[in-house]
């Protein structure tokens, strides 16, 4: 299912009367709930089988250090939509980026999955890897910040 299918099932749930509607195609099912202050949606999806590496002393820093200090201290990408965070193009690939490199506007940071289609994350802002605020193969939400880039 592609995004454009589910976002006009969004505002039709959200236009219309109806409070909920569940949709399956094929091994993927989508389920709009409205409740009485906002529209949630739910996306499963087969799971997808990766091989993650583990973390190296510099990432697990990053990932463990507090997250609003990071946030305050620089230029943070934020996730662009809902996904599977992956910091590799395939298992067993170098990330990438990683925490200390420089990078340009333009560079690919990550890909989230969603809805079985790889998006490429880009940078927006030239600058270092400060640090990487989520782990491989992490589920993210819409605004989710996932870089700081300083």
């Amino acid at each position: 299912m592609d995004l454009q299918k589910l976002k006009k099932l969004i505002e039709l749930v959200e236009e219309s009367g109806i409070g909920e509607l569940e949709i399956t195609e094929g091994e993927e099912k989508v389920r709009i709930s409205k409740s009485a202050s906002s529209t949630q949606t739910y996306v499963t999806a087969p799971p997808v089988m990766q091989a993650v590496a583990p973390a190296t002393a510099a990432e697990s820093v990053a990932s463990t250090s507090a997250p609003t200090e990071l946030l305050t201290q620089g230029h943070v990408v934020k996730s662009p939509m809902v996904g599977t965070f992956y910091r590799t193009s395939t298992p067993g690939a170098n990330p990438f980026v990683e925490v200390g490199q420089t990078v340009k506007a333009g560079d690919t940071l990550c890909i989230i999955e969603a809805m079985k289609l790889l998006n490429e994350i880009e940078s927006d802002k030239d600058g270092i890897i400060k640090a990487v605020l989520v782990e491989n193969g992490q589920p993210v939400e819409y605004g989710e910040p996932l870089f700081v880039i300083e």
